[in-house]
């Protein structure tokens, strides 16, 4: 009763001096967010969750949404897409929120038809390019190149950086013999499939001879059986699409069974710990990223490490790796977008997928290593340029960038929503 009466209390004071409850109540800006920190991608999850709580603390202290406080509701769906439903229906009918934090690639494609009937503003951690035409995912937003960008950048990369140029490949090259290629992805999965369509089209593009995909799951520890299928196909140029842990299995056992081929790895393959889980397996590996690692030097740095030991300090710094800087990116474009809309007076769904469709050129990601941002009512694919990196001497390290859409300015518009 007392609570009761002092909840009471406090409502006919917020009247008397002329304020109704919803106006109070209203000074924050609610926003979810879905992490997979227990299934069966949170071996690249948690850091991201970690970077997303840190990043949302900072905006908080320094002035949230125009005055109004970011309040998060963040949990964890166990890379399930039933929980990730229920979860999304708890964020539009309980929680209330104006915009979501998504992740996975196969739950974000369940909920796009809802999305699209609620008219919820979605900003995925899944960068599938089904998910970048407007025509058909009008209110899906990714925050970096998009899957099938990446891979046709990783492949052409390869073919001009490598396969043309190292003297490992030159009797090859001599005899004018077709690079072989092989996928490594979990076939079950559409975070690993997505891209697949985009991969074969450009592997026709190169001149590449394709053999069968070999099914990885997720969280694999011995792939030996796909391994020497891949070897007896005579691969050269492997395609990684799984995360860090099972990418890292893959090419342990092609180290130990002599496979030779060359690897390049998807953006939630490639980071800090790969070199680490893998060991000179993964050395000379090409992998994407969408920002800038952890272990870099990039102008944010400063800020993220202040609040990752404010906030964390029970994780070692040097555990952190690109994740976290990725959840930096996630929140920071969401901050943006919903501080431009509140201005606008529309801080609501219409609204903010109208400000995402402003964006252009926007530089607020390069303190992070990202890229610039254009995002347009007819293409929500967040840039063209691939940013590259490469093991080297054990370390990951950024080695160049390709502009598909100046590398193949005919094939671009064509290329949305593969």
């Amino acid at each position: 009763m007392r609570n009761c009466f002092r909840c009471f209390t406090i409502l006919v004071i917020f009247i008397i001096v002329g304020f109704t409850a919803p106006q109070v109540f209203g000074q924050e800006v609610k926003l979810g967010a879905l992490q997979d920190t227990t299934g069966a991608t949170s071996d690249v999850g948690k850091d991201e969750a970690l970077g997303v709580r840190e990043a949302t603390q900072y905006y908080n202290d320094t002035g949230g949404i125009n005055g109004k406080k970011i309040r998060l509701f963040q949990y964890d769906y166990g890379y399930r897409v039933p929980e990730a439903i229920t979860t999304y229906k708890r964020f539009r009918d309980y929680d209330k929120v104006v915009m979501v934090l998504g992740w996975g690639t196969g739950d974000t494609e369940a909920l796009t038809p809802t999305i699209n009937a609620d008219k919820m503003p979605y900003l995925s951690s899944s960068f599938s390019g089904h998910l970048c035409d407007p025509k058909k995912t009008p209110y899906n937003f990714i925050y970096g190149t998009d899957y099938s960008t990446n891979a046709r950048g990783a492949m052409q990369y390869w073919f001009d950086e490598v396969w043309k140029k190292d003297p490992k490949w030159k009797e090859l090259r001599d005899k004018g013999v077709k690079p072989k290629f092989v996928c490594f992805i979990d076939t079950g999965h559409p975070y690993a499939t997505a891209p697949v369509k985009a991969i074969k089209e450009h592997a026709g593009i190169l001149g590449f001879e394709v053999g069968s995909d070999q099914h990885i799951a997720l969280m694999a520890l011995d792939t030996k059986s796909q391994v020497i299928a891949a070897k007896g196909f005579g691969a050269n140029l492997v395609w990684h699409g799984n995360t860090t842990m099972s990418t890292s299995a893959a090419m342990k056992d092609a180290y130990a069974l002599g496979l030779g081929a060359d690897h390049i790895v998807n953006n939630w393959g490639f980071d800090e710990n790969l070199p680490k889980l893998a060991g000179p397996a993964a050395e000379g590996a090409i992998g994407l990223m969408g920002c800038a690692l952890f272990i870099d030097e990039y102008p944010a740095k400063k800020r993220v490490l202040e609040y990752a030991k404010k906030l964390n300090p029970g994780v070692p710094l040097e555990n952190r790796i690109i994740r976290t800087v990725q959840g930096w990116v996630k929140v920071t474009l969401a901050v943006d977008v919903m501080r431009k809309a509140d201005k606008a007076g529309k801080l609501n769904g219409p609204g903010i997928k109208e400000t995402f469709e402003t964006y252009r050129d926007w530089p607020g990601l390069k303190e992070f290593g990202g890229q610039l941002v254009t995002i347009t009512p007819t293409d929500h694919r967040y840039s063209s340029i691939v940013k590259l990196g490469r093991v080297i001497k054990g370390k990951p390290q950024t080695v160049g960038e390709i502009d598909m859409r100046a590398k193949y300015p005919d094939r671009w518009a064509g290329w949305l929503g593969w």
